[in-house]
This record gives C-alpha cells, sequence and structure tokens, in this order.
C-alpha cells in the first residue's frame, strides 16, 4: 500500500499564490511517477499536471500552463504544485496521485485524499 497526504489548500484572492505537497509513503519508491488532479463540485476529475520520477519531464493541462509548476523532492518523495495567478475557476479538490505524469487517471495506481483550493473573485 501506498499513502499519500497532501497538505497545502487554503483560501486564496484571484490572483494569488499557493503551494500544494503531497508527501508519499509505504510501498513506494522514489522512481515512481506523479501527478496532480482536481475536481470541482459538478465536474469529472481533470488532469493538472504530472512529473516524471527523477523531474526530468513535466506535463501540464492547457488550462494551467504558464501559471503552475509542478516538481519533486525524491529524498523526501514528495512532490509539489506551485500555483500562481490563479483564478476562481481554479476552486477544487486538488488529489495527488502515483503511478504516471500522463493526463490519464487509469494511468495511476494510488490516490490522495485531497486538499481544498478555493479562490475568491
Amino acid at each position: 500500500q501506498v499513502q499519500l497526504v497532501e497538505s497545502g489548500g487554503g483560501l486564496v484572492q484571484a490572483g494569488g499564490s499557493l503551494t500544494l505537497s503531497c508527501a508519499a509513503s509505504g510501498r513506494t519508491t522514489s522512481r515512481t511517477s506523479m501527478g496532480w488532479f482536481r475536481q470541482a463540485p459538478g465536474k469529472e476529475r481533470e488532469f493538472v499536471a504530472g512529473v516524471n520520477w527523477d523531474g526530468g519531464k513535466t506535463n501540464y493541462a492547457d488550462s494551467v500552463k504558464g501559471r503552475f509548476t509542478i516538481s519533486r523532492d525524491n529524498g523526501k518523495i514528495t512532490v509539489y504544485l506551485q500555483m500562481n495567478s490563479l483564478k476562481p475557476e481554479d476552486t477544487a479538490v486538488y488529489v495527488c496521485a502515483v503511478g504516471s505524469y500522463g493526463s490519464n487517471p487509469l494511468g495511476y495506481s494510488y490516490w490522495g485524499q485531497g486538499t481544498q483550493v478555493t479562490v475568491s473573485s
């Protein structure tokens, strides 16, 4: 089993920034790709960003390119999501997952519980 714990969510005004963290533990190693998804009320879960195991490859949804940056610390098996220029439409529960860095959720094996991000206008 792999446990994922997200943190860093909160309430921020439009234009502001937040940094999310996701720490992995259990039966995992640093040699695993990780990603972030989000789900807003009444909407489907959508891919946000992914990073491969060594941080050399990243992947972003078009809606966040240029505003969000994904990175990782393999010493801590932790992935980060730096979110800048936040918009009200970024409001969602943000969930991290391990197993892939692509946009297809079927490529991921384990999921966290999520952290709420609310952007006020």
